[in-house]
């Protein structure tokens, strides 16, 4: 290739960089983009009354036509039910009780030291792995990653002679290139799988979607997303860097104290203990927990298992803060919660203006029609189920490079194709699968990442001329790479009709 060549092409991808940025910027905010929605929606309904739409439904044959949510009977409904709609939004609780438990937890400084530790014992050859693993783990304390780990990654392979950038793009790819993967249930599980029951209903108003619907899948991913991101690291990013040649000096990486190392230890023991109980309760036959057939996959452990994550999430957070001295009294541990609630005030008011375009959406009947006329168009050209998969990852990943947020991508994409998928006869649990790898592969490329802008503070620490280019071209192998293998695990996990998680089938059966 020619230098003239190089620079072409140079120039063109710095113009696509340059798209992407002015594009993500010019959008509404996700609240304002469902407002817009809702009202689209309720426009769309009187064009389909007016036009009389309508198809048949697949299980039962009756004709589902278009709602005129602009009707007298309409608009009375949507102003009495608004609230209703809002408080009974199903990820909106879910959500809450989860991020209390887990407040606890992350306040108690037990999530930090638990991965510091994680990382400072790890063997040399280990270093890349152990810190694409503690930044995949730490999604379950929401955004503790992108304020701990990546920027301790750069400290730590800093201070072992490594470059930093490397250590941090590392972490990075395990934060938010495996955003969705986990071997924990953490918050963004009982989310998405609100989210999924919601569109579920829109065909079959009792389904429910597990918070541990993708558990066995993205247990697996975990490993694989870690030994990728090990690899691409080791192989790509940091011999392109090179030797670090900068200013900074090397930060020394503090130990766990005497203190903070026996309450590690305590709160070891209240994990096992609860691993105990649990099992105590399942394993016998009609033990405690088991559910009114007497079975473990419907058991209220399984489908309160948000109530489980509270109360064990809280119990260890207490215990470790009460032995650092961290929790005083009782009011440090609602100290605690109360800042983990801090995050969810803009959830909150999205979370209004989803909930009303979900429910008009289900009311007009528009969510049924789209989905039937949806599915009746991939069967007519008999599209596969590998196509089918790729296609929806490739548009999970491109949506996500001009909407940060998951659940405000989900709550657009789900009512329509979770349905869509149902009447070709996938799960819920499968269409949620497929969207959070898609999601997950182009998070650390997205210039609407929320956190995209620290990452590139964090990298001028090291690099004063680092920039967006600097990020995204350092992260592109792991985004490219993540999806060929991620996709490829997916696509031989539904072809050989493995379970998603516990009561996850990956086809629907009707």
């Amino acid at each position: 290739m020619t230098k003239t060549e190089a620079k072409g092409k140079k120039k063109l991808f710095d113009r696509f960089l340059h798209f992407v940025e002015v594009g993500g910027n010019a959008l509404p905010h996700p609240a304002s983009i469902f407002a817009m929605l809702a009202i689209a929606v309720l426009v769309i309904s009187w064009i389909g009354h007016f036009f009389d739409w309508a198809v048949v439904h697949p299980v039962t044959d009756e004709e589902i036509s278009i709602i005129n949510l602009l009707s007298k009977e309409g608009v009375h409904r949507i102003f009495l039910e608004m609230v209703d709609n809002y408080t009974g939004f199903a990820p909106l609780g879910i959500v809450m009780v989860a991020l209390l438990g887990i407040g606890i937890a992350e306040s108690s400084g037990l999530i930090g030291a638990a991965i510091r530790l994680l990382v400072i014992k790890a063997p040399s050859r280990l270093l890349t792995f152990v810190i694409v693993l503690a930044g995949i783990i730490s999604n379950m304390a929401s955004d503790l990653g992108y304020v701990l780990i990546i920027p301790m990654a750069g400290i730590i392979f800093h201070a072992v002679g490594r470059h930093p950038i490397a250590g941090m793009a590392a972490a990075f790819a395990g934060v938010s290139g495996g955003f969705s993967a986990n071997i924990f249930i953490g918050t963004i599980d009982p989310l998405l799988a609100g989210l999924s029951t919601e569109s579920a209903r829109i065909l079959d108003p009792e389904y429910y979607v597990l918070p541990t619907a993708n558990y066995y899948f993205m247990a697996v991913s975990t490993f694989l997303i870690a030994f990728l991101g090990t690899w691409i690291t080791n192989k790509i990013v940091e011999p392109r860097l090179g030797k670090y040649t900068g200013d900074v000096k090397p930060e020394p990486i503090n130990p766990l104290t005497a203190r903070e190392r026996k309450a590690l230890r305590y709160t070891v023991y209240v994990a096992l203990a609860w691993g105990v109980l649990i099992a105590a309760t399942l394993i016998p036959d009609q033990g405690f927990f088991r559910s009114a057939d007497n079975s473990i996959l419907h058991s209220p452990l399984l489908k309160g298992f948000i109530a489980l994550l509270f109360f064990a999430a809280g119990s260890l957070g207490i215990v470790y803060g009460g032995i650092t001295g961290r929790f005083k009294s009782d009011a440090d541990v609602v100290k605690g919660m109360v800042e983990s609630f801090k995050t969810l005030a803009a959830f909150m008011v999205l979370v209004f203006f989803a909930a009303q375009f979900v429910a008009y959406f289900k009311w007009s009947n528009l969510g049924l029609f789209v989905a039937i006329e949806g599915a009746h168009f991939l069967q007519s050209v008999q599209m596969g189920t590998v196509p089918l998969l790729i296609l929806f990852i490739l548009l999970s990943g491109f949506i996500n490079m001009f909407m940060g947020s998951a659940s405000a991508k989900w709550a657009i994409l789900g009512p329509v194709f979770i349905p869509m998928f149902m009447i070709l006869g996938f799960s819920p649990e499968l269409s949620q699968a497929v969207f959070r790898v898609g999601d997950s592969i182009t998070n650390i490329i997205s210039p609407m990442m929320s956190f995209f802008a620290l990452i590139i503070v964090y990298f001028e620490k090291y690099d004063k001329k680092a920039g967006i280019g600097t990020l995204i071209s350092t992260m592109i192998p792991y985004s490219m790479l993540f999806f060929v293998f991620w996709t490829i695990l997916l696509i031989a996990w539904v072809l050989l009709n493995i379970p998603l998680g516990p009561g996850a089938p990956i086809h629907y059966p009707g």
